[in-house]
């Protein structure tokens, strides 16, 4: 069988990319394994109606005015509505009951993962006094679609 030359050069020009792209697969699975972000602060999922914390999900105010929120996702809701004050650090705390679930804030830069036996964390000031939508933006199911929340800034 013949093989034209430029043919022969795009066909190794193809496999070459092609273990290129493979090889870059593999190195960063083997280099940058997906680990929770740096505080590690695990608990058990199946005991999450039990959890001092997790148990009964709230908004507590600090002495120092700040705000802690804590979430727990499960298929397909956030809980209620969450009302937080205005131009105060309000802190999220998150978890999941069941699978891997989004937690974006839209209109804001808060953005993290709900994973079940892991709690994330992050803290936001919102400047100005309105709604926000929380929506989740990892896959979780047949009603991925319909999993949206609401944060209400005062």
């Amino acid at each position: 069988m013949q093989v034209e030359l430029y043919e022969r050069i795009w066909m190794w020009a193809a496999g070459v990319l092609i273990v290129a792209f493979l090889g870059a697969i593999l190195l960063t699975t083997a280099t940058q394994a997906v680990e929770p972000p740096s505080h590690v602060e695990t608990l058990d999922p199946t005991t999450l109606a039990t959890h001092p914390e997790f148990g009964t999900p709230a908004v507590a105010r600090r002495p120092d005015g700040s705000v802690v929120v804590t979430v727990v996702a499960s298929m397909f809701d956030f809980g209620p509505d969450i009302e937080v004050p205005a131009h105060a650090p309000v802190t999220f705390r998150l978890t999941s009951a069941d699978v891997v679930h989004g937690f974006q804030i839209v209109g804001s830069n808060a953005n993290a993962m709900a994973v079940p036996g892991y709690v994330s964390q992050f803290t936001v000031t919102f400047d100005a006094p309105g709604e926000h939508t929380i929506a989740c933006n990892e896959y979780c199911g047949l009603l991925h679609h319909a999993m949206v929340g609401k944060v209400i800034v005062k």
